[in-house]
């Protein structure tokens, strides 16, 4: 039997969880520690315990930081209310939010001026979601799922518009909007694609493995959005089976039963060490046929925060 990999390129960081860890490394190494972070800077277990370890406080909200003392805002992002309380605490705050996710606060914030009604793609709950909803929270309805657009009811008379979370799934989204607008075809969309790029990429990336692939494996946290979409979309086109594991301990001996070809991927927020550590618990099993699938190549990159950057120049750092 002949056991090989297959590695799915593009995978693991994107460019705005690069810029939002960098950011906190920059920010440890510029303060001294301890840098607060509002929230988890990225939905990735081991990248959290990492920053940890060289001084990073995670915490819920920013009345748990102390006055006066700096706050870095996750890549989720967070809703003009987490901004003036923090204004209100006289909190340093470094504002790491996605660019991309940036964009879709933009949006809501233009379409609220215009007194729209904004259908908002997503999971109820993440963080992401909360941080875009609470730009206009009386003029946003959150659509989750399926059952979500078909069931909800706007308000009489209003413009609609839709809009969506960054990281669902590219076909999931695309069913909502389907049934959003064959119930309200007057409904507008927005002025180019919410869903992120390096999640489309991840996406496509598995969608040409998982159809030669026995087993997937996706790198990436329960609470990364991402990683659990890349699951259940492997499947979708055609793995056999699909698990999501943090570390390549997590990984059953079982799974492997009666496997040939294992497809390997990782969520937009996990580093490559993680993929590395899976590469050789497959290696040791015999499984060190290993094969890159690309599906596009990326280039993107993000400048770190402005407020970041000025401390930085002012301290004579680059």
């Amino acid at each position: 039997m002949v056991k090989r990999v297959l590695l799915a390129a593009p995978r693991g960081y994107c460019a705005g969880v690069d810029r939002a860890v960098v950011t906190v490394e920059k920010a440890l190494a510029l303060y001294g520690a301890p840098v607060y972070v509002r929230k988890q800077i990225v939905h990735n277990v081991h990248v959290v315990a990492s920053l940890e370890a060289k001084g990073v406080i995670f915490v819920d909200e920013t009345d748990e930081v102390p006055e006066g003392k700096t706050v870095v805002f996750s890549a989720h992002g967070v809703a003009p209310s987490v901004h003036a309380e923090a204004a209100t605490r006289n909190l340093k705050t470094i504002d790491a939010t996605c660019p991309l996710v940036t964009k879709v606060h933009h949006e809501v914030r233009r379409f609220a001026r215009e007194d729209a009604e904004i259908l908002l793609i997503g999971h109820h709950g993440h963080e992401e979601v909360e941080g875009t909803a609470g730009e206009a929270l009386d003029q946003v309805r959150v659509i989750d799922g399926l059952d979500g657009a078909r069931t909800v009811v706007p308000t009489p008379g209003k413009k609609l518009v839709w809009l969506s979370q960054t990281t669902l799934s590219v076909d999931e989204t695309l069913a909502a909007v389907a049934i959003l607008r064959e119930r309200f075809p007057e409904i507008q969309d927005p002025p180019s694609d919410d869903i992120c790029y390096a999640t489309q990429n991840r996406q496509e990336a598995i969608k040409a493995i998982a159809g030669k692939a026995d087993l997937v494996i996706v790198v990436g946290s329960q609470n990364s959005s991402n990683s659990v979409r890349l699951a259940e979309v492997a499947l979708e086109y055609g793995a056999k089976a699909a698990h999501l594991v943090d570390y390549a301990q997590e990984i059953q001996e079982h799974w492997l039963d009666g496997v040939e070809t294992v497809g390997l991927t990782s969520g937009a927020s996990v580093p490559e060490i993680l993929v590395d550590g899976v590469l050789a618990w497959l290696a040791q099993r015999g499984f060190d046929d290993v094969e890159t699938v690309t599906a596009m190549q990326e280039s993107l990159l993000f400048s770190l925060p402005p407020e970041l950057r000025k401390d930085m120049k002012a301290a004579g750092q680059s």
